[in-house]
């Protein structure tokens, strides 16, 4: 006997989501904001291929963002010519997955920049895509997500670290952002304090790496986790010192004053501040000795977006001007910053942020018995052209039951035109908040629905 199968689940993968229609009205809303003020900086869009080379991802994240790759295996005539080689000499995780799924769109950026020659000196483009991590979901956290990305690349400019901060914070305050900040720290300051507290150079990239995680498993959980890594107690204990130190009075401005890879990033920070003072990430830039971002191809300044009630980020970014020449034989200064589309619609929709957005229909058309399916369409489309959003009631149905989905679908008027109404150029307008009908010229109805 033939088991029954179970019952196949109608969900989307974990940390996959379905978008209904007020969502979708909503990410358009804030992608729409994020268009306007990434242009009004001189911007110009980008779109990459969802796919990557795994050559192109690999070695850009750092160990633990390798693993949240998601890898592709070849096509099915490569995929069984690469088993066939294996069975003889071995098969290696890369002759399986030649490809991958975006991680971010910086890499891919930086992949653009060295394919194309003809772009200008000075490369400013933004980008709104989603990408995919294997990570575990969690609030406000998904495997699926949009990044809405701007970098400009070719200067080492500390004006393009102030932009690109300005454009993040123009975004944030035309959505209705204020109490926003853009924590701040610098890379080079960040080794001086790992290196001065004796950590060895070979263990620096995981000491950044737990360094990242404070504000998620706080002191204590980075230290157990810098012990773990094999960095010894009494230099974890001085690394967090270090930090404490520069969070006093004045820490910057003294460490930029004097010398080492440490002083040169505080001046760097002190010019970005000075650059940045008037535009709109003005009161926003925040220093923050503790900001470490995980990501390992950073340089310089970097940067991290946090609001109250949200744990973890809205967006970061920074400086990384080494990540480019990994695919050419010059390097290319580039600085960028990520604001993440679903950490942003979470705390809108928490605090009710949205404005009145359109949804669906503002016009259900009911005809009666004796009106034709095209008389009735010719009047939807000449009010459609006149500028409303209208819907046809499809099936030939009794008046009541046109009205009760009306109701359901929140619609807000209906037009009913009757043989007498086609005849007249009219329609009975019907308001189902208060229930009041009128005779309306067809040519009429926009301007009294709107008005």
């Amino acid at each position: 006997m033939v088991a029954m199968s179970k019952g196949i689940s109608t969900k989307p993968p974990s940390g996959m989501r379905d978008f209904l229609a007020p969502d979708v009205v909503r990410r358009r809303h804030v992608l729409g904001v994020v268009q306007r003020v990434y242009e009004s900086f001189g911007f110009v869009p980008l779109e990459t291929p969802t796919i990557e080379n795994l050559s192109t991802l690999l070695g850009k994240y750092g160990p633990e963002g390798d693993q949240l790759l998601y890898r592709l295996l070849h096509r099915r005539d490569k995929l069984k010519r690469a088993i066939e080689a294996g069975a003889e000499g071995g098969l290696s995780e890369l002759d399986l997955a030649a490809e991958g799924l975006r991680y971010d769109l910086t890499v891919p950026l930086a992949r653009v920049v060295a394919n194309y020659k003809d772009l200008p000196s000075f490369y400013k483009r933004y980008q709104a895509q989603p990408v995919w991590r294997a990570d575990r979901p969690a609030r406000g956290r998904f495997r699926e997500f949009y990044q809405c990305d701007v970098d400009i690349t070719g200067t080492s400019s500390l004006v393009a670290d102030a932009e690109v901060c300005g454009a993040i914070a123009g975004v944030l305050r035309e959505l209705g952002f204020r109490d926003f900040r853009i924590l701040t720290n610098h890379r080079e300051l960040l080794r001086a304090l790992v290196a001065d507290a004796g950590v060895p150079a070979a263990q620096e990239s995981s000491a950044l790496i737990a360094l990242d995680k404070l504000d998620k498993v706080g002191e204590q959980g980075v230290r157990d986790e810098l012990i773990d890594k094999g960095i010894a107690a009494p230099q974890a204990d001085e690394l967090l010192a270090n930090l404490d130190r520069m969070r006093a009075d004045g820490a910057l401005q003294r460490l930029a004053a004097g010398e080492g890879p440490g002083a040169a990033g505080g001046e760097e920070l002190l010019e970005l501040f000075d650059a940045a003072s008037q535009g709109p990430a003005a009161e926003h830039l925040e220093f923050d000795p503790t900001l470490a971002r995980g990501l390992s191809y950073y340089t310089g300044p970097i940067f991290e977006v946090q609001v109250d009630g949200l744990a973890g980020s809205m967006g970061g970014g920074g400086r990384y001007d080494n990540l480019i020449g990994m695919f050419q034989k010059q390097p290319v200064p580039a600085v960028g910053f990520s604001l993440g589309l679903e950490r942003v619609l979470l705390v809108m929709t928490e605090r009710d942020m949205f404005p009145e957005l359109g949804i669906g229909p503002e016009l259900l058309l009911c005809r009666m018995a004796g009106v034709s399916a095209a008389q009735a369409i010719g009047v939807a489309t000449a009010l459609r052209s006149s500028g409303l959003r209208v819907e046809v009631y499809a099936d030939p149905a009794a008046m009541k039951k046109q009205l009760s989905y009306a109701n359901a679908t929140g619609v807000g008027h209906v037009a009913i035109l009757g043989p007498q109404e086609v005849a007249d150029g009219t329609v009975s307008l019907k308001d189902l908040a208060t229930g009041a009908q009128v005779s309306c010229a067809v040519g009429e109805v926009t301007e009294r629905l709107h008005r």
